[in-house]
């Protein structure tokens, strides 16, 4: 696997119709950040190009995190949709170490599938969203499986999202920002997390976990 990706950072222009049809629709948003990496990737290219990306909202600004593994061109997002800049993650990866103490945010869809009665047991049950102690739970667990251990969390739900168009998927995505602090436990399997995402939803928001050195004060 490759062990780098870009992070592109895009400060969006309120004033940009693009942009208010994006911050209204999920899937549109989807479509127009996918028109940043490579054309003809198949039939998976969100996956194959590793895209993922998260909406930080302040009460004066909205500011969008795009990662992706394939180069990022961000000449080709609608003209006026906001100030870009790109960064390679490749230090970050290379720092990555175990014991090294971290910030962290990620924006995540904590979700579990019901469980269904014994005359049910050949079919899924349904994919229900978690709040409170359970998405903690949820994210304290995935958390770990990533290479993190928690050791401070701060719980912020967002605005969900909701899929448009004849194809998109019927489900409602609840969306849960976590900001906190964590020791690296697996720097390997830490790695990966952040490539590839954590949890459900990545096309829309979710799975997109950033990471900074802590700092003692």
């Amino acid at each position: 696997m490759n062990t780098t990706a870009d992070l592109a950072r895009i400060h969006l222009n309120p004033h940009s119709r693009e942009v208010q049809r994006d911050l209204r629709d999920a899937t549109q948003m989807h479509k127009t950040l996918m028109r940043l990496v490579p054309d003809d990737l198949g039939a998976t290219p969100r996956q194959d190009t590793g895209l993922l990306f998260r909406l930080d909202e302040t009460p004066g600004a909205s500011t969008l995190l795009v990662q992706a593994t394939a180069p990022l061109d961000t000449s080709r997002l609608p003209t006026g949709y906001g100030h870009t800049e790109i960064k390679d993650l490749a230090p970050l990866f290379a720092a990555l170490r175990e014991g090294l103490a971290v910030r962290y945010r990620i924006t995540v869809n904590p979700a579990k599938r019901e469980r269904l009665p014994l005359e049910q047991k050949h079919q899924r049950g349904k994919i229900v969203p978690l709040a409170g102690p359970e998405a903690d739970q949820w994210w304290t667990r995935r958390a770990t499986e990533a290479g993190l251990h928690l050791n401070a969390m701060l719980p912020t739900p967002q605005r969900p999202v909701q899929p448009r168009g004849t194809d998109a998927p019927p489900m409602r995505h609840s969306l849960i920002r976590y900001d906190g602090t964590a020791t690296v436990i697996a720097p390997k399997t830490l790695a990966t997390a952040l490539l590839t995402g954590i949890g459900r939803g990545k096309s829309y928001g979710a799975g997109l976990l950033s990471l900074a050195p802590a700092t003692s004060r």
